[in-house]
């Protein structure tokens, strides 16, 4: 059985911005708007770049100093992998601190305080 206790930590998203969020909800519908204007020649590649480096530090910040929230839940651990600085924990039957329940959970922590971000682009 392992416990996690998630909370979020402060980074400095003037010297880096993590590009994890591209692959959420709202990253992967960004992308796809800004691909449909790309190909309607209503923008360029290079401004949809621009708007992608805004998004990511803009949700880095975001995600960073205005939030502070803690969760807690505990589970199974399934699998678990360091590589590149970033931790990522899947594991099963996780049950969280307010009684909800999954049967699968992927867990992806990077130390802001001490890494530095991929600087290849998409």
């Amino acid at each position: 059985m392992v416990v996690l206790t998630v909370k979020t930590e402060t980074v400095d998203t003037d010297k880096m911005s993590y590009q994890l969020y591209r692959n959420t909800t709202l990253g992967n519908s960004l992308q796809e708007s800004l691909d449909e204007f790309i190909q309607a020649r209503f923008i360029s590649p290079q401004l949809a770049l621009t708007v992608l480096l805004k998004f990511d530090k803009a949700i880095n910040d975001a995600l960073s100093n205005k939030t502070r929230n803690k969760m807690s839940f505990k589970g199974h651990l399934n699998t678990y992998r360091f590589c590149d600085n970033v931790w990522t924990f899947v594991l099963n039957d996780v049950e969280f601190k307010h009684g909800e329940v999954a049967d699968k959970v992927k867990v992806v922590a990077v130390d802001g305080r001490s890494a530095v971000p991929s600087t290849s682009q998409d």
